[in-house]
């Protein structure tokens, strides 16, 4: 009984560990497709926002509190 314990709370430990790896923020693309991509928008284009648009208000969100 005392075995079994002891590796579920080994698996639950590094089951937390692995999940705090990474990098917080967007995903990046692999080098190749930033090489492709490197050609950007001209302002005249209309993508994208438009110039001086003030950012989206933020909705709060229950879980907020584990993300920030």
């Amino acid at each position: 009984m005392l075995k079994r314990t002891q590796i579920a709370v080994f698996v639950t430990l590094a089951a937390l560990a692995l999940a705090g790896c990474g990098v917080r923020g967007p995903l990046e693309a692999p080098p190749s497709a930033k090489a492709e991509n490197a050609a950007v928008a001209s302002a005249e284009s209309g993508q994208g926002k438009p110039e001086g648009a003030a950012p989206k208000a933020h909705k709060p969100f229950v879980l907020d509190g584990l993300i920030r």
